[in-house]
């Protein structure tokens, strides 16, 4: 049986944002150009319309003292619960292999 947490976690632009962006009174726009990416980038992330990549999370763990692997960890965990809540059914048809 597939478990899905009833709860949709954070996107990880959400957490860039509030954790990190508001907190430091940093703009989207400022992000971008610290980092050497789009404006757009920034704002697709934030808005939940782009993921965050290996490329993306290894600027934002740099700029912020914190690891890539945050970031990439933030997004599979949200990619990861999407997609369980989306095929929640689908998922729990499937038989585990026995061993041996």
């Amino acid at each position: 049986m597939v478990t899905v947490t009833v709860r949709e976690p954070s996107t990880p632009g959400e957490i860039l944002k509030e954790e990190f962006l508001d907190p430091a009174g940093i703009t989207q726009g400022q992000l971008a150009d610290f980092i050497g990416v789009e404006r757009r980038r920034i704002n697709e992330i934030i808005g939940g319309r782009r993921d965050i990549t290996p490329d993306t999370a290894i600027r934002l763990g740099k700029f912020f003292g914190v690891s890539p692997q945050f970031w990439m960890n933030l997004q599979v965990r949200y990619n990861l619960w999407y997609a369980q809540a989306e095929r929640k059914k689908e998922y729990n048809k499937i038989k585990p292999r026995k061993a041996g």
